[in-house]
């Protein structure tokens, strides 16, 4: 059994900083591509960050200089550092493994003043 579980969603002011943990078990994230994905209400799921097992990462022109995805793999988890937030960065954030195998439930991250 594959599980992924988000964590670290809550609110946040505009320009505040929040990290988001994804912890896996039934599978290894050090040689599996992992990312996070987002879905706002009324939208698709969207492409936040991706770090693949060769270490490289990509983030969407929406995020790019504002998030870092980042390994831990002696802890089997992985992280989405957000920063400098938008209230258009309000969505449910889902961790997801080997290439869109696996999701985890979501977390909500609301950015409002």
């Amino acid at each position: 059994q594959v599980q992924l579980v988000e964590s670290g969603g809550g609110l946040v002011q505009p320009g505040g900083s929040l990290r988001l943990s994804c912890v896996a078990s039934g599978i290894s994230i050090r040689f599996s591509t992992m990312a996070w994905y987002r879905q706002a209400p009324g939208k698709q799921r969207d492409l936040v960050a991706q770090v693949t097992r060769g270490g490289s990462t990509g983030y969407a022109d929406s995020v790019k200089g504002r998030v870092t995805i980042s390994r831990d793999n002696a802890k089997n988890m992985v992280y989405l550092q957000m920063n400098s937030l938008k209230p258009e960065d309000t969505a449910v954030y889902y961790c997801n493994a080997a290439l869109g195998a696996y999701w985890g439930q979501g977390t909500q991250v609301t950015v409002s003043s």
